[in-house]
């Protein structure tokens, strides 16, 4: 039964993905996030990797929670959460017919272009703002709560609605986590359905929670000493690095 935490490799491989994970978890970006899985990937079945990982990414929302509390933007998380939930309803009703690498592909493609305008707008110093739009809220959180599900990749359909919002980045910080926190947390029920946990996979996530923690809080302290001029154009970098890691994962999942 526990036999994972008796494996070197293991923990090769799931350190230091949690420390990444952590570190975005903490707000500093989404492209650390999306290497979780795929370096425990390479010593476990993804689909075991992603089990393991869930309970984990829980502890990691609690710490975030805290760091981040008083943070936030109410009108625009209560636009998104509905829609979040659908997105993981249709990922549930859909799991055995969608694959990881076809939602890596639709995501990376819609993140790479999202990029590449905000690179555009800032060649041409026309950055794109835009108002808050309870359509778009709804559309963009549903697709992040079904790729959330499906590919833990629900980062950048999330950030192409709120970062042309321009909210302060504690705020959007904090925003974000609460939103993911509850995405973590109702995606619980449909994993168990699913028949993703067992004692072993539970047994591993709970050894890595204090690692998990530590890198959570390591990476709010950086995000609460940078200024806005660095944090955005960082933020959009780590979408241009996520849509890039997406199609790649993607691509090779196909084809390789």
């Amino acid at each position: 039964m526990f036999s994972l935490l008796a494996d070197p490799w293991f923990f090769a491989a799931a350190l230091p993905a949690v420390i990444l994970v952590g570190l975005s978890k903490g707000g500093f970006g989404g492209a650390t996030a999306l290497m979780g899985v795929p370096l425990m990937a390479l010593v476990m079945p993804p689909v075991q990797a992603a089990a393991i990982m869930l309970p984990v990414l829980i502890v990691m929302d609690i710490a975030t929670l805290w760091t981040w509390r008083g943070y936030r933007d109410t009108r625009l998380l209560f636009s998104m959460l509905p829609g979040g939930l659908i997105g993981i309803g249709i990922g549930w009703m859909t799991a055995a017919i969608v694959t990881d690498s076809m939602v890596r592909l639709i995501v990376g493609f819609v993140a790479l272009l999202f990029a590449l305008r905000y690179v555009q707008a800032r060649l041409t110093r026309k950055e794109r703002t835009s108002r808050p739009n309870g359509v778009r809220a709804t559309f963009w959180a549903s697709v992040a709560g079904f790729t959330s599900f499906v590919a833990h990749a629900g980062g950048p359909p999330y950030q192409i609605y709120t970062l042309p919002l321009r909210l302060d980045p504690k705020v959007y910080t904090g925003t974000s986590v609460l939103f993911f926190a509850v995405v973590n947390a109702v995606k619980l029920v449909p994993y168990f359905f699913l028949g993703q946990f067992d004692a072993t996979n539970i047994a591993a996530s709970f050894a890595l929670v204090p690692v998990a923690v530590i890198a959570t809080f390591i990476g709010a302290w950086i995000v609460r000493r940078m200024k806005p001029e660095l944090f955005y154009p960082f933020m959009y970098a780590m979408v241009f690095a996520v849509a890039l890691k997406l199609i790649w994962d993607g691509v090779f999942d196909i084809w390789g």
